[in-house]
């Protein structure tokens, strides 16, 4: 719903999810005026995967493709799938294999361990 252009639903949201950044008069208000309260844990958005995140999973599906096909040579637009959650495989080898010298030495011979065709 929106009225004069402010979308009353991403308003009372974002009121929830930054309670703690509110000041105590302004809680109380919601609280008290318009019977808003602090959003649950279970309505918060997960947090962001780091970089490190991402890279464990991504080599995990590389562990896995290797595994199963004994190779690494991963087709370009592969999506290697992991408990239902899909991961750009092809895309992955590809951007690690163009940008191997930002690669640290430690991530080089993980991949240098599956055979990794740089």
């Amino acid at each position: 719903m929106t009225l004069q252009g402010e979308d009353l639903g991403a308003w009372v949201t974002a009121q929830r999810l930054g309670w703690d950044q509110l000041l105590p008069a302004q809680q109380w208000m919601l609280e008290n005026m318009l019977h808003i309260g602090p959003a649950t844990a279970d309505e918060r958005p997960p947090a962001p995967r780091t970089q490190a995140d991402k890279w464990a999973a991504n080599l995990t599906a590389a562990r896995l493709f290797h595994a199963r096909e004994g190779h690494l040579h991963v087709p370009r637009k592969h999506v290697e799938d992991i408990d239902g959650i899909p991961y750009k495989l092809g895309q992955f080898v590809d951007n690690a294999r163009r940008r191997a010298d930002k690669l640290t030495e430690e991530r080089r011979a993980e991949l240098d361990t599956l055979g990794m065709r740089w």
